[in-house]
């Protein structure tokens, strides 16, 4: 099933953020609109001859959209980063990504902070980053493996290739494999939908096995529909034939979708706060007080209740999770009493019904 937009009146569900990176020209905006079935990100205008030659930079735009996927509403913002790739040194790019991916958890970190918490406070971190590989049918460029390696310590980082309809099928599968030896061999710890042997049900495994067998997955976006024996498809017609967006014999988009929107989401929204964001968390805390302890105005007092902070903010955290627990068991528990008190009323009402019926037989007698 397709999401569908929903008017600004829809109540605000689960809130998930995707940002799309990729150079200009790699289907990075279509792919956005197609998965939004509207137009999010607008085209990118021709370029100016007389400007052409002056390098503007990196971009990053937080767009916010309201989707239904399955009955559920989900407040998605999409962040777009225009301007990456287009330069001839793209570090300044790099540090822009990174420090706006850091400067979310730094929200955060403040936010829990406080002693008194904003009930208005909307959580931006980024949980999914997908990463347009350009289809050269080559392999990684340095470019390529440099930005995944580095954002991969912050964000769910999914490589996709962009216009794979570009690439014939034996192409583009040997593109996928150079891709993904690529990645190994760099060790880049990209997303690729872990699952536990021991742990898991059959189901999750072969579905995340199917899944991380379609890395990168391989990306058709069109805001086109074209009728194709009598129904309406979002396709790409060329010369030698139709490339269909949602048939998964020509793209990954209709899995990709679904994983994002859908079964992954929990995943990839849990993998940001309990593993980056906790560790980043560490990190800044860590650095915090041992560059205080190099400071000669900070008293050794000082320096220990900072460590002691440290410790009861870990361990209020931690009571936090034990609360929620405790509170849906219980939960739970009331749920099940409510229905034995319904399933025990029944029970009454039809011995009464019962009794009143055998009453009336032995009148009749």
């Amino acid at each position: 099933m397709i999401p569908r937009r929903r008017g600004n009146k829809a109540k605000k569900g689960v809130q998930f953020t995707v940002m799309v990176v990729g150079a200009s020209g790699t289907g990075r905006t279509t792919f956005v609109n197609t998965l939004c079935e509207s137009e999010v990100l607008p085209h990118k205008i021709c370029d100016n001859p007389e400007t052409a030659q002056v390098e503007e930079g990196i971009r990053i735009k937080p767009v916010n959209i309201e989707l239904e996927e399955d009955g559920v509403r989900i407040a998605l913002t999409i962040v777009d980063t225009p301007g990456f790739g287009d330069n001839i040194d793209n570090e300044f790019a790099f540090q822009e990504i990174v420090g706006y991916l850091e400067r979310q958890y730094d929200d955060i970190l403040a936010e829990e902070s406080r002693i008194k918490r904003n009930p208005r406070f909307r959580d931006n971190r980024v949980h999914a980053l997908l990463y347009f590989i350009p289809p050269t049918g080559h392999s990684l460029r340095e470019m390529d493996i440099e930005l995944m390696r580095r954002l991969s310590p912050r964000v769910n980082v999914i490589p996709v290739i962009g216009k794979a309809d570009s690439l014939t099928p034996s192409e583009l599968k040997g593109f996928k494999k150079r891709i993904m030896e690529d990645i190994e061999h760099y060790d880049i710890p990209v997303y690729n939908f872990p699952y536990d042997v021991e742990e898991d049900d059959e189901e999750t495994i072969q579905d995340n096995s199917e899944l991380r067998a379609l890395l990168p997955f391989a990306i058709i976006g069109s805001e086109e529909e074209v009728e194709i024996d009598g129904q309406l498809v979002r396709a790409r017609i060329y010369p030698w034939g139709i490339a269909e967006v949602d048939n998964p014999k020509h793209s990954d988009f209709s899995r990709l979708r679904s994983a994002l929107l859908g079964s992954h989401l929990g995943d990839l929204k849990s993998l940001i706060h309990d593993v980056l964001y906790e560790t980043y968390r560490t990190e800044k805390l860590s650095r915090t007080v041992h560059a205080d302890s190099h400071d000669s105005s900070i008293h050794p007092e000082e320096l220990a209740s900072q460590s002691v902070r440290l410790k009861e903010e870990q361990l209020r955290r931690e009571e936090e999770k034990l609360r929620e627990i405790e509170l849906k068991v219980q939960r739970e528990i009331n749920e099940k009493r409510q229905e034995l008190l319904a399933k025990e009323e029944s029970l009454r009402n039809l011995e009464s019904r019962l009794a009143a019926q055998g009453s009336q037989s032995e009148f009749r007698d």
